[in-house]
Order: C-alpha cells, then structure tokens, then sequence
C-alpha cells in the first residue's frame, strides 16, 4: 500500500520511526514535509499527487465532518495525566458549585475520569460537545463550543492543558480557569481573553479607515470557505469600496503582503490567524469581525 504520513510540526521528530515501521510491514511511505496545524489541514494536495492509498494523520483527530476524497486514518498522541494531581485545582474552585470542563484531544480520552474525580469532590460537571470535535469536552483553537454550549448555566469553566492555544477559544465572561497538568498549577485567565477581546475591537475600528481589503481564502480541506469570500467581496462592493480575493494553502504575512495594495485582510480560513495582526501589520479581520464592521459603517452613514 502506498501511504502518506503526516505530523504535526511538533512531531515531526517521529516521522522516520513510524516510516520505518511501516515499511517493514512492506508499504510505500512518504512523509509530507509541509507545516500541519491542525486536523483541519490535511495534506490532500500531496496525496494527490502521489496517488497514494491513504493518509495516516497523527496528533489530531477527526475535523468535522470532512469528506477528504482520499481514506484518512487519524492516529492521536494521548498524554495521561495524574487524576489525583486535580486534587490542586479543587483550592480554586472552591467558589463554583456547577462547571463545565473543556480539555485538547491529547487528554480527552481521559474526560470520563476527570469528570467522575470533580463529581466526586462535590461539582456539578455539566459536559457537551463541539460543532466540529469529536470527543466530549474536546476544545480546539477554532471551536469551543464543548464549553461554551454550557456557559450560561454553570458557575465557571475548567480548562486542562497547556499552553493558551486553545483555552483562548473560549470567549466567556465566566471565570476561566486553566489546569496545567505538567506543573500542576491553575490559574485563572480572563484578563488574556479580555486583552484579545479589546485587541479585537480595536483591529475593527482601525479597519473602519481602510478602503481596500484583500480577502484570504485558504485551500486547506478544513478552511476552504469559498461562499464567506465571495459573500464578504460582495458586500464590501456594496459599500463601494475594492476587494479582491487572495487564494493560497498557507497565507503566509510576507507574501499576501508583497501584493502592497491592501490595507486590511479579511480571513476566511483559520479564524486565529486574526490574532496574529503584528505579524501582517494591517487589520485581519475574521467573517464575525467584519459583521461588526459591516454594521458600524452602515450606522456612520445615516
């Protein structure tokens, strides 16, 4: 069978070990050397091109409910964390009858137990899934909804991982809590949700300013929105001004820049790569966003 392997940058470094376990059962493997962020983004261009069998995904799981067009086996890297060490977060939750608990693919198949250890320590778990995950509790950078479905109706919402990736998904005026499973340690993070929050606002009202957008559109098989490019290209020439759309599978800053035209982005893609606004230099807005912005130009008119 020819199969193509893909890994996250992160685990790249095993690459050549499955390589070779896989060639000793007699396959033909190639590694895909592209940069992978997530589940969202398989190497569909690669496998295509080499007309393989399948591809073996590791790191992630399912994203959604993509059909690739080629079979994709998804092989997760699971990290298990010390039940007992939640015994430190209990200090801080000690105000919070009723929580909702979210967590990465690495420990969700762990979620059982970390919801049966804070029931048992006299919490009201309340648990759900997200639109595009596959486990419950499951977070990923674009979609928290594992948490955010219960946010009106718990006290607050647990976080455990590491890293702020992903818990700054969850955009919540709830009391967010992170529990770090490698130092053991909780705190508490919404004053960095509100910084991204007033970042965001302000990247709005930077772009009200601008007259020319180019809007990102991305190839990758979990990003690809055609309809929200055309739709948003649509109403900025409503509104008489240009667009145009920048069509790419990673949308690098230093080369959408090179364009030197532009004086705000409108991504379609990964909706997090908005908070990367430095690195572009210029207002990125996601679909969200621009709705703000539709709006406030529509009312300075009047």
């Amino acid at each position: 069978m020819k199969i193509l392997l893909q890994f996250p940058d992160g685990l790249k470094q095993k690459a050549m070990e499955y390589a070779k376990k896989y060639e000793k059962e007699g396959h033909e493997i190639y590694l895909s050397a592209s940069s992978c962020y997530g589940a969202c983004d398989i190497a569909i261009d690669e496998a295509r091109a080499l007309k393989v069998d399948k591809i073996v995904h590791f790191g992630h799981n399912k994203f959604g409910k993509l059909d690739m067009g080629v079979p994709v086996e998804y092989i997760e890297f699971r990290v298990d964390i010390k039940i007992k060490d939640l015994e430190k977060a209990l200090p801080a939750l000690k105000e919070y009858k009723k929580i909702t608990i979210g967590m990465t693919v690495q420990q969700s198949h762990q979620f059982k137990q970390i919801k049966e250890f804070f029931e048992k320590n006299g919490k009201e778990v309340v648990s759900n899934k997200g639109q595009l995950t596959q486990e419950e509790g499951q977070v990923l950078g674009c979609d928290a909804g594992a948490v955010l479905k219960n946010e009106d109706g718990v006290d607050a919402i647990l976080f455990i991982g590491n890293g702020m990736f992903h818990p700054l998904a969850i955009d919540s005026k709830k009391p967010i809590f992170i529990f770090n499973p490698l130092s053991s340690s909780i705190k508490q993070i919404n004053s960095e949700i509100e910084i991204l929050r007033k970042k965001r606002k302000g990247t709005i009202v930077k772009a009200l300013n601008c007259t020319k957008f180019g809007i990102l559109l991305s190839t990758k098989p979990g990003q690809f929105n055609l309809t929200n490019a055309k739709w948003a290209k649509k109403e900025m020439e409503k509104r008489k001004l240009e667009a145009e759309i920048l069509v790419a599978n990673e949308l690098e800053p230093l080369n959408v820049n090179n364009f030197m035209v532009f004086d705000c982005y409108i991504n379609t893609a990964c909706p997090r790569m908005s908070d990367d606004v430095e690195e572009y230099g210029k207002p990125v807005l996601t679909i969200p966003m621009l709705m703000e912005l539709l709006k406030l130009m529509d009312q300075t008119k009047k």
